[in-house]
């Protein structure tokens, strides 16, 4: 089964397309496993320091994949109530890296997530782990509100309208 585009809200730092500050990225998920993939390339303007993004860009772009993957277990929106970072190398600017995020353990009200930053090579940039908290059902319908339509991400949409697995 082919991998389906994540919805985006205007206004999200990640993936918002009416953020004129935002990454600007787009989010997948395997419908099967539940693992949320992405790729983002560094720009000159999240450094940290000169040809380096800053680690709060890299941690930022985890914990978007990280949220989605307990979102998608769940079928219920999540917010971050825990996020461990833990860096192994530098990234460069300019280099695309592959992001990818799964559950590894879900309650219903604690979902556990871990993450993932490879570098071109495969090389392990970044690795997290979070726990995430799905909101109430009124919060859950009020965030499925406010997704952009749009005929690419409409299939992982609706199954987000879909009554919540927790």
């Amino acid at each position: 089964m082919p991998l389906l585009e994540l919805p985006h809200t205007p206004g999200c730092l990640v993936c918002g397309p009416h953020n004129p500050l935002g990454l600007h990225l787009c989010l997948f998920v395997d419908p099967e496993t539940g693992i949320v993939h992405t790729t983002f390339t560094p720009a000159e303007h999240h450094i940290g320091f000169q040809g380096i993004p800053h680690g709060g860009v890299l941690a930022t772009v985890l914990d978007e994949a990280m949220v989605w993957a307990a979102t998608w277990h769940g079928r219920r929106f999540c917010v971050c109530g825990e996020l461990t970072v833990r860096y192994r190398q530098s990234a460069c600017v300019g280099v695309a890296l592959k992001v990818e995020a799964n559950v590894s353990n879900s309650r219903s009200r604690l979902i556990q997530v871990e993450g993932t930053i490879t570098d071109h090579k495969g090389e392990l940039v970044a690795s997290a782990s979070g726990k995430y908290v799905p909101m109430p059902a009124d919060r859950h319908r009020e965030f499925v509100g406010t997704l952009i339509p749009d005929p690419k991400t409409q299939a992982a949409a609706r199954r987000l309208r879909e009554e919540s697995a927790l």
